[in-house]
This record gives structure tokens, sequence and C-alpha cells, in this order.
């Protein structure tokens, strides 16, 4: 038996394909010659052209240092407006209003007020007394109580504290009530001043109306001027948004405009409220203006369109809303002042909460979070360093006029 060969010795079968002599590609006869590299063709421009470029870059320069400068200053002005109102401000000034007030809007979707819950009610504590001494026949009462507008009623609501005294009588008194039915968890600010006992001081803001030069009064309330004060708060819209004007001093900024609601303060120191051009119009007895839209009271009555179109009547609010940061004020048959302010109202729970409080003549003041300021005055250590209290907690700081503001504000004194 022939024994079996080794697997080595079997020769290879061998296929057709390992029978083709194929080139060796890796022989430098068969490299692929590599693309050459263009070279950059270099722009030539012309001189006009290089003229352009030029000319584009120094606008484009010039457009980002104007713009940098113009937002810088606006960041840096005096006065205590927080960033995200200078911005804001500075963004409507220049074009960019629906860029800001998408921004609120979405913020506004994101938090709106609540309906339902109850309220802080610390601001009812430390309050001034509720009856007020009995001086004389003449003598100043306290208010009436309101009567609360929702359910049930919470102790001390809608009672008003004297909170300010002048000649040992009650000059400012305060209360607070909830504005509706649905925002429960909301306390509105109610203020009475008397017509009386206390005057009015109206002051520009050094952006609006702006021209400080014009104005017998300075955008602040000076040390020099706080002997006497007992309140100060916001004004109305901006100038060019009021649909009316500020005068004082002689001069005005913007127009004043008939039927317009107007805020109207005399020589003699007493303050009326009410349309321009009929009762109220221009004589060698008034001392300074400030319109704002139309009246939301007249005669004793409540306006008829408060409900309807509110952004065009009553001017833009965040997302359109209804239920925002409101301020208004109104006078009395009897010569005295109202003011409200407060969170979650709508303009008719404004006005109502004004005819509540027994303005006869009301109008809006200023609205949104940034903008609404109430504060009285408590003695301090010397006359001219009074004491400020916030009516409800605006977004402000408590001593805002005692700085430089941008706004027009009023100022309140002791007659």
């Amino acid at each position: 038996m022939v024994p079996a060969e080794p697997d080595s010795a079997v020769p290879a079968r061998t296929g057709w394909l390992d029978r083709l002599r194929l080139p060796d590609l890796g022989s430098p006869r068969f490299r692929l010659p590599l693309p050459r590299r263009k070279k950059a063709r270099r722009i030539r421009l012309t001189r006009r052209g290089k003229l352009v470029v030029r000319s584009f870059a120094l606008v484009v320069v010039i457009f980002l240092a104007t713009v940098g400068w113009s937002l810088g200053s606006a960041l840096t002005a005096p006065g205590g407006d927080s960033i995200s109102a200078r911005l804001a401000e500075w963004g409507r000034d220049h074009g960019l209003g629906a860029v800001v007030t998408g921004m609120e809007n979405l913020q506004y979707k994101l938090h709106p007020p609540p309906t339902g819950g109850t309220p802080d009610t610390s601001v009812l504590k430390n309050l001034g007394p509720t009856t007020a001494p009995t001086l004389s026949a003449t003598s100043i009462g306290i208010h009436a109580p309101l009567t609360p507008l929702a359910t049930p009623t919470i102790a001390g609501e809608g009672v008003f504290h004297s909170v300010v005294t002048v000649q040992g009588q009650p000059a400012v008194q305060v209360a607070y009530m909830r504005p509706d039915s649905q925002h429960t968890s909301f306390l509105a600010g109610v203020v009475w001043m008397s017509g009386k006992l206390t005057r009015l001081v109206q002051h520009p803001g050094f952006e609006d109306p702006a021209n400080l030069n014009l104005w017998s009064q300075p955008d602040t309330v000076p040390v020099a001027a706080r002997a006497g004060l007992v309140a100060t708060f916001n004004s109305g819209f901006k100038i060019k948004d009021a649909r009316g004007a500020y005068y004082e001093n002689g001069h005005t900024v913007g127009t004043l405009t008939p039927g317009a609601a107007s805020v109207v303060v005399y020589k003699d120191g007493h303050t009326d409220v009410g349309a321009w051009g009929g009762a109220l119009k221009m004589t060698p007895n008034v001392v300074s203006v400030r319109q704002n839209l139309k009246l939301l009271i007249n005669n004793g009555q409540l306006a008829p369109n408060l409900d309807s179109n509110v952004q065009s009547n009553w001017g833009a609010t965040i997302s359109g809303a209804y239920f925002v940061w409101r301020s208004g004020i109104g006078v009395t048959a009897s010569g005295d002042l109202v003011y409200v302010a407060g969170d979650a109202l709508s303009v008719h729970t404004l006005a109502n909460l004004l005819y509540k409080a027994g303005a006869v003549r009301a109008m809006q003041l200023d609205i949104n979070v940034a903008w609404i300021s109430f504060m009285w005055y408590t003695p301090g250590p010397t006359p001219t360093t009074p004491v400020p209290v916030k009516l409800v907690n605006f977004q402000r700081p408590v001593d805002r006029y005692f700085t430089p503001t941008s706004r027009d504000f009023f100022a309140v004194y002791a007659r």
C-alpha cells in the first residue's frame, strides 16, 4: 500500500482568475497623478471698488458705535429704572417695539396673574389709626369704609387708616381692597388725599418730557424741597403715547388736546381732574397740566367704553392683557383726590375702585409693572429727611423720586 503524500505535495488548483497576470497597481508606472492645486485668484478692486468697500465698512463701524453709545447711555443714565425697563424703553424708542412686546408677551403668558386664593394681608399691619380726633366742627374725619367686592370678607379690608397728618388732621388715608371676585389674592391700594390739607407739584422726567431747562421743577425731589413732603406718585404715559400734553412754567410738550383727561394744578394750591376744554381750560391761574387718554369717570358715571378696544382706548399692555398693573387718579365732589394702584387690575376694575372711593371724575395714569409708584412719607430725624413707605409692592425702589427719574411724576406737600 503506497502511503499518501502530504498535503503540501499536492499541487494547488488554480482558476482562470489566478491565471491572469494583473498589473501591479503599486508600481510607479500606475500611480495616478495628483490634481494640480490651482492658485487662488486675487480679486483686484478698482479704485472705485476700494472706495465702496471702505465706505461700507465705515458705515458699519459708525452704526455699531452709535448703537453702542446710545444703548450704553440708556443703561448708565441716572435714576432707579431697572435694566429691563431701560432696555425696553430704549428698544421702543429705536424701532424695536415688536421685539420688546414679543418678549413681554412671552413673560406674561408664562406668569399670568392667578385667580382665586387669599392675599398677603401684611400691608394691613402697622398702619395708622382708623379714627380721627375731633378738633372742631370743620375737622377732617376718616373716609368711610369701602364695601368689599369679594367674599368672604377679610378683616380690615376697605377700612381707611390715617398715614399722614397735617395740622393734627388726617391728610393722607390708605385702604386696601381686592379688585374683584376673581383676583382674590391681590390687594389694590386706595389713597384719599385731603384737598384742603395737601397740594400737588408736577415734576418732569429727564427723558420725558425732557428739556429740563424749560421747567421750574427738577427731575427729582431734592433735599432742600423735602420739608413738608407727604407723598409722591407716578404720572401718565409717555407724552407721545398719552394723546395729550405736559404743560408747566408756560411751556408745553405735546398738544393740549380738547376732551383729553387732565390733571390740572392751580396757583391757589387746589387740583382738579376732568376733560380739557370745558371747565378746565388755560387761564393765568393754571400752574401745570398733565393729560392722559380719556376720562374713566365723568359726572359721577363710569365711561361706557371701559371694556371695549382696551389697547386702542386705554393703552397697550403686556400681551394685550386686561389684568395688569394699573394706576389712576380722581377728584371727589368736595375737591379731595383719590389715587388707586395695584396688580391684576382691568380698566373697569380700576375705574370701579376709584368710583367706590368717591371720585366723580377720574382718569388712568401709567400702567405695567415698571412704572407704577406711590409712596407716602413719615417724619424722619429732620424735616428734610422724610421716610418713604410703599403703598403696594411695586417694582421700583421706595426712594425712586429722591434720585433723577426718567418719567414725570407728582409730589404732594402739606399746605
